[in-house]
C-alpha cells in the first residue's frame, strides 16, 4: 500500500525553517470544504429518506449509499485536517500506521459505494426488462446486508495483510481487491446504467420513472468520472507508477461522495416552472414516481411508511 503524502521537510534556512507546500495546503483546504458540504447533503438525504419519504426498494439502496458516502467523507475530513496540520507544522502529527488505517477505512466506504451502485443499476435494469418475475419483499434489505458483509470481509482481509504482514502480501491484497471491483462490479454497473439511459431516451411508457433512471445514470457517470480515478491511481501505485498527486484523486473522490444529494435535488426540481422546490418535494419527485410499469417490483406495499422522526 502506498503511504499517504509526506509532510514538508525542514530546510537549513534560519528565517524559513520549513517550506510549506502551498498547493498541497490549498487542495486539502478545498477537499475539506467539499467534504463538509457533502456531509450536510448526505445528512439531509438520511433525514428525508429515513423519516419523511415513503419507504420503497430504491430508497433502501439510496439510504445505504448515503451512509457509505457520509462515512467516506468523515474519514476524508479527518485525513485532510491531518495533512494540513502536517504541512503547516512541518512535522508528523500522527504515525504512518494510523494514516494507513484511516486510508483503509476510507476504502471500505468507497468499495461499499461501488457495490451499492452496481446493485441499484442491476435491479432497476432487471425490473424494466423482465415480464413475469415477482420481486421478493425484502430483497433490497437483504442485498444491502450482504454487500455490507462483503465490504467488511474485503477490507478486513486487506487490513490484516497490510498492517500485519510484509509489503508483498499487502500489494497482492490490494490488487485482488481492485480486480474484484473492476471485473466483477464495475462492468455490470456500467452496462445496466447504459440500458437505463437508453430506456429514458427511447421509452414510450407513460408512467416510467424517468427521473429515477436519470438519477441512477448520473450517479454512475459521476462515479466513473470522479471516484474511479482513485482506484486506478492506487492500482498503478502498486507497480510504482505515479501519474497525478494523491491529493487530486482524493479530491475527486470527495466530489463524487458529495455530489449525489445535489443530483437528487436538481433532477427532482427539473422543469418545475423554472423554480427550485423544497428538498422534500424534489426527493419525492425522484423516488416516489409511479412504477406501475415495473412488473418485477409490483409489490408496491412491500415496505411500511418510514417512522416519524
Amino acid at each position: 500500500m502506498s503511504p499517504p503524502p509526506t509532510p514538508p521537510m525542514p530546510t537549513t534556512d534560519g528565517d524559513n525553517p520549513c517550506r510549506v507546500e502551498v498547493t498541497d495546503v490549498a487542495i486539502d483546504g478545498v477537499t475539506l470544504l467539499i467534504c463538509l458540504c457533502g456531509l450536510v447533503g448526505n445528512g439531509a438525504v438520511l433525514w428525508l429518506l429515513g423519516c419523511r419519504i415513503r419507504r420503497n426498494p430504491i430508497t433502501v439502496y439510496v439510504l445505504n449509499l448515503a451512509v457509505a458516502d457520509f462515512t467516506f467523507l468523515l474519514f476524508m475530513v479527518t485525513s485532510s485536517l491531518l495533512y494540513m496540520m502536517e504541512n503547516i507544522s512541518c512535522s508528523s502529527v500522527v504515525s504512518l500506521t494510523y494514516l494507513r488505517s484511516l486510508f483503509l477505512l476510507s476504502l471500505f466506504s468507497y468499495n461499499m459505494g461501488l457495490y451499492l451502485l452496481s446493485a441499484i443499476s442491476i435491479e432497476r435494469c432487471v425490473s424494466i426488462l423482465c415480464s413475469s418475475i415477482r420481486r421478493p419483499k425484502y430483497l433490497s434489505a437483504v442485498v444491502c446486508a450482504l454487500l455490507w458483509a462483503l465490504s467488511i470481509a474485503v477490507i478486513a482481509a486487506v487490513t490484516s495483510l497490510c498492517l500485519l504482514h510484509e509489503h508483498e502480501h499487502c500489494q497482492m491484497a490490494l490488487i485482488s481487491m481492485y480486480v474484484l471491483n473492476f471485473l466483477i462490479f464495475a462492468p455490470p454497473m456500467v452496462i445496466s446504467s447504459t440500458i437505463l439511459f437508453i430506456k429514458v431516451q427511447c421509452g414510450s411508457q407513460q408512467h416510467q420513472p424517468r427521473r429515477l433512471y436519470i438519477v441512477i445514470f448520473l450517479t454512475v457517470l459521476f462515479f466513473l468520472l470522479f471516484a474511479l480515478p482513485l482506484s486506478i491511481w492506487n492500482f498503478l501505485q502498486q507497480f510504482g507508477y505515479t501519474v497525478v498527486p494523491s491529493q487530486v484523486v482524493f479530491l475527486l473522490a470527495c466530489i463524487n461522495s458529495s455530489i449525489n444529494p445535489f443530483t437528487y435535488f436538481f433532477v427532482g426540481s427539473w422543469k418545475r416552472h423554472c423554480s427550485l422546490v423544497s428538498l422534500q418535494v424534489a426527493f419525492r419527485k425522484v423516488f416516489e414516481e409511479p412504477e406501475e410499469n415495473m412488473v418485477c417490483s409490483n409489490d408496491t406495499a412491500m415496505d411500511t411508511l418510514a417512522p416519524a422522526c
